[in-house]
């Protein structure tokens, strides 16, 4: 089953690349007006999607110039706010989406659902990046489809962020 399992996620990772490569440029670009400037970043992870943020502040290659985000969070117009969560239509992010746009504030969003006219979450936000999932990668003995790794797909997604945000940020001529 492991084998499997791995065909499927290489399969699931190759079509976010495919898909999304000029989404994710363009959202580290976003970002990086945060990074460069004298804004911060703030990445606002909903349900599983907190292994994101705790990945970004606490882990060996840290994002630089993010702060953690909270429901309290006050986000100036020099900041940048990537919003990551589950599904485009979960009820806080689109608050917290809207609540941004009201403010003329430029965000990110990353959720499964791809781009539509019935995506709010894409509508409102600057730019949108679709961790391409629609259900379970693998059937079990009962026919139903299992293993649906979100926070996979979205770490794998914040990985390319981070490399493009840093080589703008000339992070990444630094460590040489």
């Amino acid at each position: 089953m492991s084998k499997i399992l791995t065909t499927q996620l290489s399969g699931l990772l190759q079509r976010i690349t495919q898909s999304e490569e000029e989404a994710i440029e363009e959202t580290a670009r976003l970002l990086a007006q945060a990074g460069i400037g004298e804004g911060n970043v703030y990445f606002a992870c909903f349900g599983e999607m907190q292994v994101i943020e705790v990945n970004a502040l606490q882990g060996v290659e840290q994002f630089a110039k993010l702060l953690p985000w909270t429901k309290h969070t006050e986000v100036s117009e020099a900041d940048r706010v990537c919003i990551f969560t589950r599904s485009a239509q979960d009820k806080d992010a689109l608050a917290l989406a809207q609540k941004l746009s009201n403010r003329f504030i430029p965000f990110a969003a990353v959720a499964s659902e791809v781009t539509t006219s019935e995506n709010p979450l894409a509508d409102l936000a600057y730019t949108y990046i679709s961790t391409r999932i629609r259900g379970g990668l693998l059937p079990n003995d009962l026919g139903e489809r299992i293993v649906v790794p979100h926070a996979i797909a979205a770490l794998f997604i914040y990985e390319a962020l981070k490399i493009a945000y840093d080589e703008m940020l000339g992070l990444d001529e630094e460590e040489l």
